[in-house]
């Protein structure tokens, strides 16, 4: 088995100085959950260098519906060392660095390290707006993707963009990031949101081929202010948005 017969199937999609990019490529995934699982065994199966991956959780009974990187027998499991470990089975070219860890202040320099791409697949929005703020500084693409019941969105910041506290007119903009913003932005995002297995799929996926598009110059991608919007229950609902 070789790189190259693993990529071989899209190879028609993309040229080999293409692929050759992604096959150099490093990508930070924050999450390894509904989104995060999806995301990352794509960018692994499509054949990216590196991942640098971290969640702090363990899968337990809810997590079965949707992440794709669980089961009955990984119940009690952290998710960042089941997907390393499912990464290295998929695609053993695919080098992971996984993080049992929450992304805080301290560490996150070291999570995101020299990643060309960073992807947030958070549900914590302090967090969200902590890894925006350093990957703005960074001067590196942050891919964003969220969902809720069977809604789904995705967009992507750069420098040329407005950031995402700007977006998505968040109170935090231009504040400190203390005890006060942490607390209002978590009453913001402290329900566990109601989700359906196939919408946190569908965005995983789009999110990781964002990266991919990115890596290789293949497309045009969904940069803010546009937001790619869909509604698994309105076959009318997939839709580029502009805020």
């Amino acid at each position: 088995m070789s790189y190259w017969e693993i990529s071989s199937r899209q190879m028609s999609i993309v040229t080999k100085s293409e692929q050759t990019r992604f096959k150099d490529a490093k990508i930070a995934v924050i999450g390894c959950g509904g989104i995060g699982g999806v995301v990352i065994e794509m960018l692994g199966r499509m054949g990216v260098a590196e991942l640098d991956i971290i969640d702090k959780d363990y899968f337990d009974m809810s997590n079965l519906n949707r992440q794709v990187m669980s089961s009955i027998d990984e119940i009690r499991n952290s998710k960042s060392g089941v997907t390393n470990e499912k990464i290295r089975l998929i695609n053993s070219y695919v080098k992971v660095n996984a993080f049992n860890e929450e992304l805080t202040p301290e560490n996150i320099k070291k999570v995101v390290g020299d990643c060309e791409i960073v992807i947030d697949v958070l549900d914590n929005l302090f967090t969200r707006v902590l890894l925006s703020r350093y990957i703005e500084k960074k001067g590196i693409h942050l891919i964003r993707g969220a969902i809720h019941g069977p809604k789904g969105q995705l967009t992507v910041f750069n420098q040329e963009t407005p950031s995402h506290e700007e977006l998505f007119s968040l109170s935090s903009k231009g504040k400190n990031l203390d005890k006060n913003i942490h607390n209002e932005l978590n009453q913001l995002s402290y329900e566990t949101p109601p989700v359906i297995g196939p919408i946190a799929n569908i965005i995983g996926c789009l999110e990781s081929f964002e990266g991919f598009k990115i890596i290789t110059n293949l497309e045009k991608i969904t940069l803010a202010p546009k937001i790619l919007n869909l509604n698994l229950l309105d076959v009318n609902s997939f839709k580029c948005l502009e805020l």
